[in-house]
C-alpha cells in the first residue's frame, strides 16, 4: 500500500470511528479494523502490527478523559501492568509460532461460558470477590499473551477479569482502556521491529479511533453500565462466534 485515495482514507477514518466506540465500551473492535485492512490490501500480519496504532491512541484519549473524570486511581492500576505487560511482550513475539485455530476455539466457548455472569449481573455496585495474588498475576498474564498476540477482543475478557477483582462495571471499564494502552504501546516495538506496520493508513486508522473514544467516553459516562452492558453482551457473542467459526 503506497498511497491511499479518498475512498481509502474514509474507509479507514469510519471503520477506525466505529472501532474505537466499541472498544471503549466494551471490546471487540478490532474485529472490524483488522479485516477492513486486509481488505484494502495489507496482509494478514501487517494487518494485526498496524491495527495496534489505532488501539494505542484510542486507549491513550480514553485513559485521559476516564482519568480527568475521576474513574481512574493509580493504585489500582499498578498490580494489574507487570504480568499484562510480561505477556503482552511474550505474546507479540511468540505470535508466528503460535497455534492461533486451536487457541481461538477455546477462546470462543470460554466468552460464552463468561456471558453467564455478566448476564447475570444487575448492579454495578456488586463487585467480585476478587483474586488471590497468585491468580490474579497468571490471570492478567494470561490477557496481556492474549493481547500482545492477537489483540482483538481483549478487552472484553479484559472487563470480566477487572470486575471479578472487585471494580464495579464502569470503573473496570475505564481500567481496561488503561490496560490495553499498556499492553499495547509494549507490542508496538515488537511489530514494528518485524516490520509489520504500515504507518501511513495506521495513522489515517488511529485517527478514526482516537474519535471514536472521545464519543465512547462521552457514551459511556452518560449512560453507565446500562450502555456498556448490552455492548459487552454483544461483543461476546460477536467475538466467539467469530472465534468458533460461526461465520
Amino acid at each position: 500500500m503506497n498511497g491511499l485515495g479518498p475512498g481509502e482514507i474514509a474507509a479507514l477514518l469510519g471503520g477506525g470511528l466505529v472501532a474505537g466506540v466499541v472498544n471503549t465500551l466494551a471490546g471487540g473492535g478490532s474485529l472490524l479494523s483488522v479485516p477492513l485492512l486486509v481488505l484494502l490490501g495489507l496482509p494478514g500480519t501487517v494487518a494485526n502490527g498496524t491495527n495496534r496504532i489505532g488501539v494505542l491512541l484510542q486507549s491513550l484519549v480514553a485513559t485521559w478523559r476516564f482519568r480527568g473524570k475521576g474513574l481512574l486511581e493509580l493504585r489500582t492500576l499498578l498490580p494489574v501492568l507487570l504480568p499484562v505487560l510480561a505477556g503482552s511482550l511474550a505474546g507479540a513475539s511468540a505470535i508466528a509460532r503460535v497455534d492461533d485455530a486451536s487457541f481461538e476455539r477455546l477462546f470462543g466457548v470460554l466468552m460464552l461460558v463468561l456471558l453467564v455472569p455478566t448476564l447475570r449481573r444487575t448492579r454495578a455496585s456488586a463487585p467480585g470477590p476478587g483474586f488471590g495474588r497468585l491468580a490474579s498475576a497468571l490471570v492478567f498474564f494470561a490477557l496481556g499473551l492474549y493481547g500482545g498476540s492477537v489483540q482483538a477482543g481483549v478487552g472484553i475478557p479484559l472487563v470480566f477479569a477487572l470486575v471479578h477483582a472487585g471494580h464495579d462495571l464502569v470503573r473496570a471499564n475505564a481500567l481496561k482502556v488503561a490496560v490495553n494502552a499498556s499492553l499495547t504501546a509494549a507490542a508496538i516495538p515488537v511489530f514494528a521491529t518485524a516490520g509489520q506496520i504500515a504507518w501511513l493508513p495506521a495513522l489515517v486508522l488511529g485517527a478514526g479511533f482516537a474519535t471514536g473514544a472521545e464519543i465512547g467516553v462521552r457514551l459511556a459516562l452518560k449512560g453507565g453500565e446500562r450502555v456498556i452492558r448490552p455492548l459487552l453482551v454483544a461483543g461476546v457473542l460477536l467475538l466467539a462466534g467469530r472465534m468458533l467459526g460461526l461465520h
